[in-house]
C-alpha cells in the first residue's frame, strides 16, 4: 500500500509539474472565466472555482510533500555515502537532519569561523 501510494505521488507530482499540467489548469480557469456571462457571474459560478481549486490544492499538497520527503531521504543517503567515502570527512556530520535548530546554528557558526580563518 505504502509503495503504491509513493509511486502514485511521484506520477501525480510529475504530471502536475509538467507543461501539460499547466495547460490543463490554465484551460480549466479559462473555461470557467468564459462561462461567467453564461451563469451571470453568479455566486454558484464563483463557488465552483473556489471549491475546486481549494480541493485540488489541498490534495496536491500531500502528494507533493510525499514525493519531496522521498527525494530528500534519497539525497541524504547519497550525501552520507559521500561523507563516509572521503578519508578526512567528519562522519559525525552524517545525521545533521536529526540535530536541533540550536545545534545546527552552532555548527553553522563553526563553519563560518573556519571560512574566516582560511581567508
Amino acid at each position: 500500500m505504502h509503495e503504491a501510494f509513493r509511486r502514485l505521488c511521484c506520477r501525480v507530482s510529475d504530471a502536475i509539474g509538467s507543461p501539460w499540467g499547466f495547460v490543463i489548469a490554465f484551460a480549466s480557469v479559462l473555461v470557467w472565466a468564459i462561462s461567467g456571462p453564461i451563469f451571470h457571474y453568479s455566486d454558484g459560478w464563483q463557488l465552483a472555482i473556489n471549491t475546486s481549486t481549494t480541493i485540488v490544492t489541498f490534495l496536491v499538497v500531500f502528494l507533493i510533500q510525499n514525493s519531496q520527503n522521498h527525494d530528500t531521504r534519497a539525497i541524504h543517503l547519497k550525501l552520507d555515502e559521500l561523507l563516509r567515502a572521503v578519508d578526512n570527512a567528519r562522519t559525525n556530520l552524517v545525521d545533521l537532519e536529526d540535530l536541533t535548530d540550536a545545534q545546527l546554528k552552532q555548527l553553522q557558526q563553526e563553519f563560518s569561523r573556519m571560512r574566516q580563518e582560511v581567508q
